[in-house]
């Protein structure tokens, strides 16, 4: 028995003894990572900076949200084929909605509710309501409904300027029917453009699961917090295919507050033609790549009143970073007419602050001739040498766009002066779609021409 212990004590000391060797000699001459690579060594995690819990509890912020998550349901009427009267309603869509306040109030897709003869919306404990439209903004994809209820659950708007890449979200809805449906997933970025349309969009793109169905739904975070509407999915089948994208909270807030102050949306501009820093650096040997590159300053703006001039470089507005141009839309999106916002641009490798006031964005589409116009200045009107007129601002088509008729004054529509987007609007509305349209047309330089569409 002595003698078994005396060779395992043997054994042991031998082990250590070659493995202090192999320290010793073999590590001596490895190469050292620190040192030879040019990466910083490996360090150990150290526990007490690690979050206390990195099992993120959802129950309190999906217990709140399906409560405030309702089932729209878009009703057309039908008719008697045969003697041409009211059938009954027929089910054309399905989509959610969020109550936003105690008394009825309820936020969801306009492409929800678009074309419906009646609406129909249904609360997480089946109760069903007749909703009436209360206002629509199709560029934002937002509407505005309201239901005839007292002390309803609802989710307070949070502040999605606030919301960051890698925050747990919800994504709460009724998707291919199934109501009351709670995913979870991460923000995976801000300031989305999807290029859906020749506007620049700026959309919460998040991994939660969100399908047809989830449309006007709820994006919140885990306080609870309504952040953004769950809008679009892009995908080739239609269905979800990893991401999908929201409406931020700050703005649809601001287009509901619109809605119920003016009767319609209230946008503000700044009054500047640009493109993203990384794309003009190229032709400008810019050495910025993050920014809006301001390539054209509008006559009369209030970029141009507070001294923005052509060749700036946006890159903060209120202390919001502007890295690209959809940056810039959406927070500016977020403003109204006559809001002054602070304007941080690089001109000439030096930053300046100018204090902008936010023109009203006024423009009226003539979709019978594909253009878009807007009230032209006093000094463009005079540069033009005309007295009276609208400004086209830019073609609807491929086909007019590439005519290049941006600062075009558009001066009467069927032999009639037009003096601003009013005049433009009354007379389109009053025409017959079918009669010929004539449009007369004064370019920069002068130049008077008239064209007739059939």
């Amino acid at each position: 028995m002595k003698k078994l212990a005396s060779l395992l004590i043997v054994s042991i000391l031998g082990g250590i003894l070659s493995l202090g060797g192999y320290f010793l000699f073999i590590e001596e001459d490895a190469p050292s990572i620190e040192e030879n690579a040019g990466i910083p060594a490996y360090a150990p995690v150290k526990f007490d900076n690690v979050p206390a819990s990195t099992n993120t509890d959802f129950t309190k912020a999906a217990n709140e949200s399906l409560h405030a998550v309702v089932h729209v349901k878009n009703l057309a009427l039908t008719r008697n084929p045969f003697s041409g009267s009211r059938a009954g309603t027929a089910l054309q869509g399905t989509g959610s909605g969020v109550i936003i306040s105690p008394d009825g109030y309820i936020v969801t897709n306009n492409h929800v509710i678009q074309n419906a003869n009646k609406l129909q919306v249904t609360l997480n404990n089946n109760e069903n309501y007749m909703a009436e439209v209360i206002g629509t903004d199709p560029k934002s994809d937002i509407a505005l409904l309201k239901i005839d209820a007292e002390d309803l659950d609802y989710l307070p708007f949070g502040d999605s300027d606030n919301a960051q890449i890698g925050e747990w979200v919800l994504a709460v809805g009724n998707p291919f029917n199934l109501t009351s449906t709670v995913t979870a997933g991460i923000i995976s970025a801000k300031s989305r453009d999807l290029g859906m349309d020749r506007n620049v969009s700026s959309f919460i793109q998040t991994d939660a699961a969100i399908n047809p169905g989830n449309s006007g739904g709820a994006l919140v975070n885990i306080y609870g917090e309504l952040i953004g509407i769950n809008t679009a999915i892009t995908s080739q089948t239609g269905s979800y295919v990893g991401y999908a994208f929201a409406v931020p909270s700050n703005n649809a807030r601001k287009i509901v507050e619109d809605i119920l102050e003016y009767g319609d949306v209230q946008q503000g501009i700044l009054g500047i033609r640009g493109v993203q820093a990384a794309t003009a650096s190229r032709e400008t040997n810019l050495d910025i790549s993050e920014g809006v590159y301001v390539d054209e300053v509008e006559e009369g703006s209030g970029a141009d009143r507070a001294g923005i001039r052509s060749g700036d470089v946006i890159t903060k507005i209120d202390n919001v970073d502007i890295r690209k141009f959809s940056d810039l839309t959406g927070y500016i999106s977020s403003k109204r007419p006559n809001d002054v916002v602070k304007v941080e641009v690089i001109r000439n490798g030096e930053p300046r602050i100018f204090d902008t006031r936010l023109k009203k964005y006024e423009i009226f589409q003539i979709k019978a001739i594909g253009l878009e116009v807007t009230n032209a200045s006093p000094e463009e009107l005079k540069r033009n040498k005309v007295k009276h007129g609208v400004k086209i601002t830019r073609g609807l088509t491929p086909k007019m766009e590439s005519e290049n008729l941006y600062g075009t004054i558009i001066t009467e529509i069927d032999n009639i002066p037009v003096k601003n987007v009013e005049d433009v609007e009354r007379l389109m509305s009053r025409r017959n779609s079918n009669d010929p349209i004539s449009v007369t047309f004064v370019s920069p330089n002068g130049e008077k021409q008239k064209y007739v569409w059939r």
